[in-house]
């Protein structure tokens, strides 16, 4: 069956629910059906282009149309194409797992696959919780995360993320969510305003004092990002996560670094944890693995963690169907050869610094007050008043955000995340080769929009 652009429009409306979507926006206008893609860009229906400056949903981190990534899943399509881990395994999950050990930090060796960043945050807590009673720590089960996190949205991750919007509809959550503040340092209290370590040093011993509030014999894990994707980009100030680490060690509570978003290349790392020089106790992983030719996730975990289940009839009760997916795993391999054969983390590494000075240029628009992030990972402040900082009301942000910024960024060619789940940010992280090219189209149609989007507040 082929639908024309007509058909896919109808079929959409009737039958496809989008996720975190309001439906009632395509109530009179179109769905947005992207049909193909190609490098760091993708076509509609249509056969209009657009530069995916999010790499879909930080996803896509080798661009779009690799033939060589839909030739190893059909190649292991052909010779297995499911087997679950469930007392088995097979030789692409082996062999990931192996490679994946061998480019986490320090002795972060053992592989556990999920299929989604969401699953992998659920295992990590479970493990925790697991881990402790084993060692007859049973009372130790709540976990610290930041302010506006965002961690996934299965019930016990949505009980890790700190954005208190997305998590009421399905309230009452899984005991034992702790917030502390975020890194963000343009919002830093006046007190620490001034001073970026000063800052830091404040916003890492609030988690030790949100451990000694609960009470250290009750805190398994504090959860973190290495640049907090929701709000809008949030780097570590200097020496942070050295802070937080001695202060985990310190109480006996396990430092799991989320790199759902951050892993495989986005901050010019495999892993994020490198870039900001810390070892965590478990990195949960997902999106960039597979660049999203295929559904996989999971969590790597140091050796003292694995101890446990090493002996006698210990057995760590989870698993999920499709985790570690055959053709997933075989993707994920083949993605990570492309990795290297393109050295695309050398090519972050070259142009991070005009991707960020590019950003930058955006200062001079009364509309924007900061430009944050590292890598190929970056959030644009919007503000009301520039030297006060004031930010707009829900009102206002709502006019903003969906009501013109959204639909005028995509109209422009340009796929972006226009994002209040903080304070307004336009979120950019574009696939892995680009270039100068690239930072100065998405450039120019920021400055663009964003000036039309002034003569209209």
């Amino acid at each position: 069956m082929t639908f024309s652009s007509q058909d896919l429009q109808e079929a959409a409306k009737q039958h496809l629910w989008l996720h975190f979507t309001r439906m009632s926006a395509y109530g009179a206008g179109d769905v947005p059906v992207i049909v193909r893609g190609s490098g760091p860009y993708v076509y509609d229906d249509r056969g209009k282009r657009y530069l995916d400056g999010l790499s879909g949903l930080f996803v896509s981190m080798i661009g779009h149309g690799r033939t060589e990534l839909a030739e190893a899943a059909s190649k292991q399509a052909s010779e297995l194409a499911y087997f679950p881990l469930w007392s088995y395994a097979h030789p692409s999950a082996v062999q990931l797992a192996a490679r994946l050990a061998s480019l986490a930090p320090g002795d972060l060796n053992r592989v556990f696959f999920t299929t989604s960043g969401s699953e992998a945050v659920e295992s990590a807590w479970k493990l925790a919780k697991q881990y402790f009673k084993l060692r007859g720590e049973p009372g130790r089960y709540k976990v610290i995360s930041r302010d506006i996190a965002y961690h996934g949205t299965s019930m016990g991750a949505l009980a890790v993320t700190g954005l208190a919007a997305i998590k009421s509809a399905f309230e009452p959550l899984p005991p034992g969510g702790v917030r502390v503040p975020n890194t963000n340092f343009y919002r830093a209290p006046a007190f620490v305003a001034g001073d970026l370590n000063e800052f830091g040093i404040w916003a890492a011993d609030e988690i030790e004092r949100a451990i000694l509030r609960e009470g250290p014999e009750s805190v398994a894990c504090v959860f973190l990002e290495p640049l907090q994707n929701s709000g809008g980009c949030f780097p570590p100030p200097p020496g942070y996560f050295q802070r937080v680490r001695s202060i985990c060690d310190k109480y006996g509570v396990l430092l799991v670094s989320d790199e759902v978003i951050c892993a495989f290349g986005r901050l010019g790392y495999y892993f994020g944890s490198e870039r900001y020089g810390y070892l965590p106790d478990i990195i949960t992983f997902a999106k960039g693995v597979t660049s999203g030719y295929s559904p996989l996730g999971g969590m790597i975990v140091r050796d003292h963690l694995m101890e446990p289940f090493l002996a006698g009839t210990a057995t760590f009760l989870h698993g999920i169907t499709f985790a570690g997916h055959p053709v997933s795993a075989a993707v994920a391999l083949a993605n990570l050869d492309v990795f290297e054969a393109d050295n695309l983390l050398g090519n972050v590494r070259a142009n991070e610094s005009g991707f960020r000075a590019t950003l930058s240029k955006l200062l001079d628009l009364p509309i924007v007050g900061d430009v944050r992030g590292d890598g190929y990972f970056y959030g644009i402040e919007l503000v009301k008043d520039k030297a006060t900082k004031e930010t707009f009301s829900d009102a206002e942000s709502e006019r903003l955000l969906r009501g013109f910024l959204s639909h005028a960024l995509f109209d422009a060619g340009l796929v972006c995340r226009a994002d209040d789940r903080g304070d307004p940010v336009i979120q950019l992280a574009p696939p892995l080769i680009c270039t100068q090219e690239h930072f100065d189209e998405i450039e120019q149609i920021l400055r663009s929009v964003l000036t039309e989007a002034l003569s209209r507040l």
